[in-house]
């Protein structure tokens, strides 16, 4: 059996911890030049961007991790549910820190943000005493001469640690989005709504700035007297009038006085010109679209696609949160039933799922009211032990 990584033997006997968890973080600064590009398509570029400086992403990952690591789950076995077992346990309290909606919750973040997660496995051989999430933006896959992973290397600055692939035993759980043009890195929703980040994000700056502005568009102040030049005198007064009265949200509504051949002429165009409002809003729609959230759930105008916030509950669920779910659960309990020894599956439980009460309760109804079949057959379809 593979040995995992474990602390020095100088220390407590019986404390296990990550191989990750002593390497320090260090400080990033980031700088940006100032002129109009599109964001960078880096997994650090792209959480920075659309997931901590943009509201819809922020609340789309969320809900998809808060929804998805709230489900129930059940372990099956060959002869049925578990009531008790180890894996039920470790689920359970992964770790010191983290409960299971804590660490789940860690792993549907990652995968949604990057493509990528990766748990670790903590232990001295069987089933892993703990799991942890590794940040996946700090991780890469070190594949052999066959294109399968022979290994994960994870790098913070200078440092780094190899989790080596052996017998087959890998102590790292790599579950990965559907990548059409890599072998061993996953899509983030994040790549796919990059455009419409930049452009929700673009419009909030624009707004800001406009509010910094007094709320004005720009323009030129047009001199109309003489020969059309101001003398030094005359353009050192104006410009100490014009950034003591009329800049900043200070100075908000104050009205200007021309004098002397002076006109306003506006040289942008005005927020119901550009359609602002439209714009923005069609962008949150494609945010939304590109994390299969329902843009009714997030607040965001202008979509009448359901009939009303239960049935586009109902949607989100059966459309994203469950099939990211069950795609996770599945690759975590084959990965711990290689440690265990003993073939279990995780699933979902659907019946305990609130969400999905109306459905539950349509089938149990269906099912029962169907004379042709016998009690035996009815328990079956529900998923229930026979008597």
């Amino acid at each position: 059996m593979f040995g995992f990584t474990k602390r020095a033997k100088d220390g407590p006997a019986e404390v296990k911890a990550s191989a990750t968890g002593g390497i320090a973080t260090p400080a990033i600064a980031y700088g940006a030049s100032g002129r109009v590009a599109w964001t960078p398509r880096d997994t650090v570029s792209l959480i920075r961007n659309g997931f901590q400086g943009n509201p819809v992403g922020f609340r789309s990952v969320k809900m998809i991790a808060e929804a998805a690591a709230a489900l129930p789950l059940a372990l099956y076995g060959p002869d049925g549910r578990f009531d008790t077992h180890p894996m039920l346990t470790l689920m359970r309290r992964p770790n010191g820190a983290q409960g299971r909606a804590e660490l789940l919750e860690a792993l549907f973040g990652q995968i949604l943000l990057s493509g990528d997660g990766f748990i670790e496995a903590v232990g001295d051989g069987g089933l892993p005493e703990e799991l942890h999430v590794l940040r996946s933006d700090r991780m890469s896959v070190v594949p052999g001469s066959d294109g399968w992973p022979v290994g994960y290397e994870y790098a913070v600055g200078a440092r780094k640690h190899r989790f080596q692939v052996a017998d087959g035993i890998s102590p790292i759980c790599h579950v990965k989005s559907f990548h059409p043009q890599d072998d061993h890195y996953g899509l983030s929703p994040l790549q796919a709504a990059a455009t419409a980040l930049d452009v929700h994000n673009s419009a909030s700056r624009w707004s800001k700035a406009l509010l910094d502005n007094a709320a004005r568009p720009s323009g030129a102040i047009v001199y109309q007297g003489g020969d059309g030049l101001l003398s030094p005198d005359q353009y050192d007064r104006l410009v100490a009038e014009m950034e003591a009265h009329h800049q900043g949200a200070r100075n908000a509504g104050r009205p200007m006085l021309l004098e002397g051949g002076l006109d306003w002429k506006q040289m942008g165009f005005s927020p119901s010109d550009m359609e602002f409002q439209q714009t923005k809003e069609a962008a949150s729609r494609e945010i939304a679209l590109a994390f299969g959230v329902p843009p009714m759930l997030l607040g965001i105008p202008g979509d009448a696609t359901y009939a009303n916030y239960a049935e586009a509950n109902r949607a989100f669920y059966r459309i994203t949160v469950l099939p990211l779910a069950n795609r996770v659960v599945a690759a975590m309990s084959h990965w711990l039933s290689i440690f265990g020894g003993e073939e279990a599956e995780l699933r979902v439980d659907l019946d305990q799922v609130p969400a999905l009460a109306l459905e539950r309760d349509a089938q149990w109804r269906r099912i029962a009211e169907a004379d042709f079949l016998t009690d035996a057959e009815k328990r079956a379809m529900l998923g229930l032990a026979s008597e």
